[in-house]
């Protein structure tokens, strides 16, 4: 009987979802590309979930702390989660003393968006060019840093890629986020070189606050015509960038977790959010249901722990 009165309660519940404030974690500081991904999906939703969704953002730890404090959340719906290629595929691999298993801590929801990555520059820095900063930097070995977003970022294994494939060694400099920290170290030249995501330099690039080297994926980035793909330079390894997904505790009802879904890929399919995310220097990316979500998630886990293996990148 009263597994019969807690499946009756669940389900209204979920029939009456939501009905309060719904809080997305973000685990990242303000000014990155998750957080500006986050903040124009928290608008939408709100108008199309008709209550209030309030970016949370909790940085530190290169994203664990953040994904950490979601997956402890109650399972009700009202704690959302903003993940990303690096805390949810790469850092299980970075970190082995990780207490989170995205698969068995989460539900994945539905990807929101691919975000390409930029190879940028500090102005001052003599090399203008991918060609002339590689032959830069073996002529001068572990004399100069490289920043990140964090430690277990993707834009890190981008250059512990990158310095592999080039014979080049740098220091790593992680920060606690890419849009603010991150890119203000690189304009105040406290670092050389970094990746970061697109839409945490993006406006800085157009600006040549930094110097532009190149862009990941396969095609060169709206606004930018003139700095062009890895791939065209030589690199296919740089084919993508840093998806992002919307990720609920474990022990979500279905119901509700569908629920969310609909609502996102609504949002996603509105026009003026597709075009201020491209804009931004994003993609809009869809699951095709919160079980294909599911299976990306498991791919893209067995794929990076394979990345950072041969990369021989450790945490910081």
């Amino acid at each position: 009987m009263v597994g019969i009165f807690l499946s009756a309660s669940v389900q209204a519940q979920s029939a009456s979802y939501p009905n309060k404030p719904i809080k997305m974690i973000i685990p990242f500081a303000p000014g990155g590309a998750s957080d500006f991904i986050g903040r124009i999906l928290s608008v939408k939703m709100s108008e199309v979930l008709g209550q209030q969704v309030i970016v949370d953002n909790r940085s530190g730890a290169a994203g664990n702390i953040g994904m950490e404090a979601a997956a402890k959340s109650a399972p009700d719906g009202y704690t959302i989660y903003l993940g990303n290629i690096g805390t949810v595929a790469i850092n299980p691999a970075l970190f082995p003393n990780l207490n989170i298993n995205p698969l068995r801590d989460f539900v994945p929801v539905t990807q929101v968006a691919d975000v390409p990555s930029a190879l940028v520059g500090n102005n001052d820095f003599p090399p203008n060019n991918v060609s002339q900063l590689i032959v830069y930097l073996r002529s001068n070995p572990d004399k100069f840093n490289f920043a990140t977003p964090g430690g277990g970022s993707a834009n890190r294994l981008e250059m512990e890629v990158l310095m592999k494939l080039t014979g080049t060694k740098m220091t790593h400099v992680p920060y606690k986020g890419g849009g603010g920290p991150a890119a203000v170290g690189l304009v105040g030249g406290e670092t050389q070189v970094m990746f970061n995501t697109l839409p945490s330099v993006k406006q800085f690039m157009i600006a040549n606050k930094m110097k532009s080297y190149a862009v990941t994926g396969l095609t060169r980035q709206p606004g930018l015509p003139n700095v062009p793909t890895l791939i065209e330079l030589g690199y296919p390894e740089f084919k993508t960038g840093s998806w992002q997904m919307i990720m609920v505790p474990i022990g979500t009802p279905p119901e509700i977790t569908n629920k969310l879904f609909a609502a996102i890929t609504k949002v996603l399919a509105m026009p003026d959010v597709v075009e201020r995310v491209v804009n931004g220097g994003a993609n809009i990316t869809t699951s095709k249901s919160p079980a294909d979500a599911k299976a990306f998630v498991a791919s893209e886990l067995k794929k990076w722990a394979v990345v950072v293996k041969d990369s021989g990148a450790s945490p910081d």
